[in-house]
């Protein structure tokens, strides 16, 4: 028979007890904080991934000409003439405020003839055609409206390194909030009978939908 446990000892199991209760709940009520709108976005965007084909998208299709000044051409003319390589710095600033987008200093694709950039970016697709020879632009964009763009940062496509960082971040403080919560579960689980089965019924779910619905 094992020796009953002095006063002194049970005074230590509460005190170890509401210790990690204090930092469990602290820990799960920041990572929630945290998560809480990015969790909404990513739910949000799940149902509308999961239907896509079912909502109607109706593209806006934008197409401009334009021409560079004498001055953009010559500088052009005196960059790369092969391989890929930003735009120089004038022509990216002109280009950005006449088309009203951000070019910056992506990557565009050089030929003796003509340079080519791709803007591809979340919910939308635009490229420009510059001409070396008499500096013609042709600029096409097409944006796909908001259900689109959200869908698109949902997956991470064409949203640049800021937003890859971000899901990275979010992913984390995901696995803080869900890691708590399950030590959470453990220490009321005893007032509380239904936990485990309700715990074990979240992963039977979707384990029996892969197993039998997933061919």
């Amino acid at each position: 028979m094992s020796a009953e446990r002095s006063p002194a000892d049970l005074v230590q199991q509460q005190a170890n007890r509401g210790f990690w209760l204090r930092t469990l709940h602290q820990w799960h009520w920041i990572s929630s904080a945290v998560c809480l709108v990015g969790m909404l976005l990513f739910a949000a965007t799940g149902i509308t991934l999961n239907h896509a084909a079912k909502i109607e998208a109706k593209p806006q299709v934008t197409h401009r000409q334009l021409e560079l000044p004498a001055l953009l051409q010559q500088a052009l003319a005196a960059a790369h003439e092969d391989g890929n390589a930003p735009l120089p710095a004038r022509v990216a600033e002109w280009l950005s405020r006449e088309l009203d987008v951000a070019i910056g200093r992506r990557a565009a694709e050089w030929s003796p003839e003509e340079v080519y950039l791709s803007m591809p970016g979340p919910g939308s697709d635009a490229w420009l055609s510059i001409d070396r020879e008499n500096g013609a632009v042709e600029f096409e964009q097409t944006r796909r409206g908001w259900i689109s763009y959200f869908n698109d940062l949902h997956k991470g496509r064409n949203a640049g390194p800021g937003w890859g960082w971000f899901i990275d971040l979010f992913a984390v403080a995901c696995l803080v909030f869900c890691i708590t919560g399950l030590f959470l579960l453990h220490l009321h689980a005893r007032q509380r009978r239904m936990t485990w089965p309700l715990v074990g019924l979240g992963l039977l779910i979707p384990l029996l939908i892969a197993l039998l619905l997933i061919h």
